[in-house]
């Protein structure tokens, strides 16, 4: 469905073998991964681009290298949410960048394109985070994603402090895109 999608200032494309490298050092940030259950080795990383790439043959769509100014910076995009749930099957929007890209709206201009993009093919997109990663509920409150509710983490077990996860979502009908101002 769609190799690339381009922004004011941001291309989303598929993956390069040569994004494999920043990707896993932006894997392996402590920083980056505050919020993950753990950082990804190498090894990890690169099975996490197999299954990015995996997706896209699968879909059409997946979630696209984002590169700013010739220049990776992460991931933004679509994936399926399929673990056991009562909101799944659901097609979530997400991102991952680096520390040096945070805080120049990068992840909301992308994201605002990858739902654009996803609601011309799906009536409703989640987008979902741990409690605590109160960032992230940011970029879903400036995209215009509404709260829609807390759920447990499948994945994580009982006690452990990312368990908790919170839902937001977009609908075809009622989901307009924030106008998004770039910051520099």
């Amino acid at each position: 469905m769609s190799d690339e999608i381009r922004t004011a200032r941001l291309l989303m494309r598929r993956w390069r073998q040569d994004d494999r490298a920043p990707f896993a050092a932006l894997n392996a940030d402590p920083a980056v991964m505050e919020h993950f259950p753990a950082v990804l080795s190498v090894a990890e990383s690169d099975a996490f681009v197999d299954r990015i790439e995996a997706h896209f043959a699968a879909h059409g769509y997946g979630l696209w290298a984002l590169e700013v100014g010739g220049r990776f910076v992460g991931f933004t995009g679509l994936s399926w949410a399929t673990w056991p749930g009562d909101f799944t099957p659901a097609l979530e929007v997400g991102w991952r960048l680096a520390a040096p890209a945070w805080g120049k709206g990068y992840a909301s201009e992308a994201a605002i394109a990858a739902v654009q993009h996803g609601l011309r093919h799906e009536p409703n997109i989640v987008s979902f985070t741990a409690n605590l990663n109160e960032p992230s509920q940011r970029v879903m409150r400036r995209i215009g994603l509404r709260f829609e509710g807390e759920f447990d983490h499948p994945d994580l077990t009982d006690g452990h402090p990312l368990r908790r996860h919170v839902r937001y979502r977009a609908d075809r009908e009622t989901w307009a895109p924030p106008p998004v101002a770039g910051r520099r």
